[in-house]
């Protein structure tokens, strides 16, 4: 199979239909509040139950869920192609297999931290859930990987795959920014695994929306009837040094998310891309996104049957609430220009001495 630049790809031993592993995390080297973190956020997500569809539509979010929904979807429709092998850091439960199968893609690898997470995506996608009743199997083979997508070197862990043509994180980059360290070896992942012209897709929070949100509060938290987030006294003074990392920060978001996360000052985010080959396509927070997409008659279709903005019935439309928390949330969009560049200083002082010489 060829890749966006006609690279052949060896895939001569496909992998099973469905293959869960688990790769070793290694944590020595961590301090010892951000090992805790770590495992606070992975017992989070493991312990949280697949919900009946019954469940999800009484969710007080459910609006803002489907929204986020179509968000991912216009993401995937724009920048993937028929065809294209998937990394999914942060695969979580495997809600997006769906949107990916739409995609046409031929192969997915996904990879989460929490090990109840990788076992409901396992059972998503064979079959065993009740997402699955009456759906006809998925078009592509997947691994499912148990391990810490931002500590483990995928291109160690995964070293018997192929490159892949999109790398896709769904809210949760956040959860590398807790250490440089842990940053700088989530973006090592990313472009190692990409091939040349790849792309990075994914959405995290927004870090200039929350720290203006901060600075307008009275206190140390702000929010409304669905999300609350709440700094600690360490940010009284609400003002934010160098170094951009370990920035930490409590999350709640009614029937989803209750745990720590960690602002990603986006700036700091495109140059620390930068370093190793991904240079920025995209960035737009969730309603210029929505604003933006939504007039597109396909998209606007989507939302229409996704109904994540409601059909305009009394009772039936995204709340206010859940449109403020929208906002919280951005877009991005990377591509890899500098493949196989796993060492960031060599890298720059290579591009230094291109554009002298092309001067």
């Amino acid at each position: 199979m060829s890749s966006r630049h006609g690279v052949k790809r060896d895939r001569d031993d496909s992998p099973p239909s469905s293959r869960s592993s688990r790769a070793r995390t290694s944590m020595s080297e961590e301090p010892e509040d951000t090992k805790v973190t770590v495992r606070q956020v992975a017992e989070h997500y493991s312990n949280r139950s697949n919900q009946t569809r019954e469940e999800r539509e009484a969710s007080p979010i459910i609006h803002l869920k489907k929204l986020n929904n179509w968000i991912k979807s216009v993401l995937i429709h724009l920048y993937a192609n028929r065809g294209d092998a998937v990394l999914d850091l942060g695969c979580g439960k495997g809600g997006d297999l769906i949107k990916w199968d739409k995609a046409s893609i031929s192969y997915y690898v996904g990879v989460d931290v929490a090990e109840g997470s990788i076992e409901d995506a396992r059972n998503r996608y064979n079959g065993d859930t009740d997402h699955a009743q009456n759906r006809k199997a998925f078009s592509f083979p997947a691994r499912l990987v148990c391990a810490d997508c931002f500590e483990v070197p995928l291109d160690e862990a995964l070293k018997d795959l192929p490159s892949f043509d999109v790398c896709s994180c769904q809210f949760a980059l956040h959860y590398s920014w807790s250490t440089e360290e842990r940053a700088r070896q989530t973006l090592h992942n990313v472009t190692t695994m990409l091939l040349p012209g790849g792309m990075f897709i994914g959405t995290m929070p927004d870090a200039n929306v929350i720290v203006r949100k901060l600075r307008d509060a009275d206190g140390l938290e702000f929010g409304n009837s669905v999300y609350k987030i709440e700094f600690g006294d360490l940010y009284s003074e609400k003002k934010f040094m160098s170094p951009p990392f370990g920035i930490q920060y409590n999350f709640h978001l009614e029937d989803a998310v209750d745990c720590p996360e960690w602002l990603v000052p986006f700036s700091k985010f495109v140059a620390l891309a930068e370093e190793y080959g991904l240079e920025l396509v995209m960035k737009q927070n969730f309603h210029e996104f929505v604003n933006q997409y939504i007039q597109k008659t396909e998209f606007g279709e989507l939302m229409r049957k996704l109904g994540a903005l409601g059909d305009g019935t009394e009772g039936n439309n995204i709340s206010d609430d859940e449109w403020e928390a929208a906002y919280i949330y951005l877009a991005f969009v990377f591509r890899s220009f500098a493949q196989n560049f796993s060492n960031p200083v060599l890298f720059a002082a290579v591009t230094v001495v291109f554009f002298i010489l092309a001067g």
